[in-house]
């Protein structure tokens, strides 16, 4: 008699999806409570806190990819931290979580502004109210996180590499070589 055997699949990290995704929704609060045009707490200059002016419009996009490369570093740091069984699919799952958390960063500080900012007049321009012009911000986590894991692995790789090489005593060593007379 023959025994049918399961083979077992390999469960995804859906823990490095929701993650950086739930991630997402403090960093857009943050967002619009630092950035000009929100409560304005980085600069705190009463001229970049109204829409209108288009000075703010470039350093409020800036405050948004700012907190996202951070965000995207941070991430890095867990996925390249320690031994994964499925390192390929921890880094996939946790690219998705990133971007998912940008989309929500994003609408979570447009959302903020809906609910505790000031009722603001857009109709000359779409930028006066709190919003984001340049949408290639949001990738800039899933990016920050992917050069991130690179640097990381690599570096790991390189010192993993330099602690195994044997020293053979030649030129190019870096032992020290002692000087002094010969007994």
């Amino acid at each position: 008699m023959t025994k049918t055997t399961r083979r077992a699949r390999p469960r995804l990290p859906w823990a490095l999806l929701a993650v950086p995704a739930a991630a997402g929704v403090p960093a857009g609060i943050l967002w619009w409570i630092l950035a000009p045009g929100g409560l304005n707490l980085i600069t705190r200059d009463p001229a970049l806190g109204a829409g209108t002016n288009p000075l703010m419009w470039l350093p409020r996009d800036l405050t948004l990819a700012g907190l996202l490369v951070f965000a995207g570093c941070l991430l890095a740091v867990f996925l390249a931290d320690k031994k994964r069984r499925d390192p390929q699919a921890d880094l996939l799952m946790g690219l998705a979580g990133a971007l998912c958390g940008a989309v929500l960063a994003w609408q979570a500080g447009l959302l903020s502004a809906q609910l505790w900012g000031p009722d603001v007049d857009a109709s000359a321009n779409a930028s006066i109210a709190f919003s984001l012009r340049a949408l290639p911000v949001l990738l800039l986590w899933p990016a920050a996180t992917a050069v991130s894991v690179f640097v990381l692995e690599l570096m790991r790789l390189l010192r993993r590499k330099d602690n195994g090489r044997k020293d053979d005593g030649g030129a190019d060593s870096t032992r020290p070589v002692a000087v002094g007379p010969v007994k």
